[in-house]
């Protein structure tokens, strides 16, 4: 099984929290599965981390077309299934629309593991603006009543980039938000960003007291797993009923992406990107 990871970073400029997605990959995906990690392309910031540059609704959607591109590049190069790596799920329901392979988002993905493991959601991260954008998925998901606080972190993506090398200072502003979300009424919290919760997977943070922590990446790549294996197995795909899944006709998606200026990608780049076994 082959799998086509996509980051919001440009991970490759970001040697850290590359290096631990590889190891963590390496600890939970079963030994037939190839992860190949792809960044968004080396000029999309200005800085190693997008931080603001994607808390904006308009920037955001800036930035969908890389990972729609991808995924059809994904189908097109042979992989069997597409993992998007961030909690925001950008350009989900527009990937699954337009691939025949399954498309996991970490937002949905670590959503639906944690309502299965308790009865109200607490989610910690550092970008604040992305709650109302989680709130909205959450919706999207029929999960809005399981939702509960969003509460933030004192530390950034630069402080848990040392934090692998001095780990403490970040547990320590994890674990004090996290109480803060279960006095709010949180029994299972998910960390809100794909570094926080590789860094806190790299420690093994998997629960505070009675309330477990989430792996959100884990639980992405397990849900492109059991998908690709239903696809495979048992013949069960998305479904193509309705606005938001039905697949468009081929010939106007590529009429339209070339008058957008997006058709000349399509086929650019099969080749590139990080595997891990």
């Amino acid at each position: 099984m082959k799998i086509w990871h996509q980051s919001l970073t440009s991970i490759e400029q970001v040697p850290q929290y590359r290096d631990a997605v590889i190891a963590h990959i390496q600890k939970v995906a079963r030994p037939d599965v190839e992860v190949v990690l792809h960044g968004m392309s080396s000029e999309t910031y200005p800085t190693d981390y997008p931080g603001h540059f994607i808390t904006y609704s308009y920037l955001q959607n800036l930035h969908r077309e890389q990972f729609i591109r991808n995924a059809l590049i994904a189908e097109s190069a042979g992989y069997d299934c597409m993992f998007i790596g961030t909690i925001p799920d950008v350009g989900l329901l527009e990937a699954r629309s337009l691939v025949d392979i399954p498309v996991i988002g970490y937002g949905q993905a670590s959503m639906h593991i944690a309502s299965m493991l308790g009865d109200k959601i607490g989610i910690v991260n550092f970008l604040e603006p992305l709650q109302d954008q989680l709130r909205y998925n959450a919706g999207r998901y029929g999960l809005a009543q399981k939702l509960g606080p969003i509460v933030q972190t004192k530390v950034g993506f630069y402080d848990i980039l040392d934090g692998f090398n001095n780990p403490e200072p970040v547990i320590d502003s994890f674990i004090e938000s996290a109480k803060i979300a279960i006095e709010q009424g949180a029994d299972v919290i998910i960390p809100g960003e794909g570094p926080m919760n590789v860094f806190l997977a790299t420690h093994g943070i998997s629960r505070i007291d009675d309330v477990p922590i989430v792996d959100s990446f884990a639980a992405g790549l397990k849900m492109c797993e059991s998908l690709t294996d239903l696809k495979e197995k048992s013949g069960v795909t998305m479904t193509r009923k309705g606005y938001f899944n039905a697949k468009p006709p081929e010939e106007a998606v590529k009429k339209l992406r070339a008058f957008y200026g997006q058709e000349s990608n399509i086929h650019e780049g099969l080749d590139f990107g990080l595997s891990v076994k």
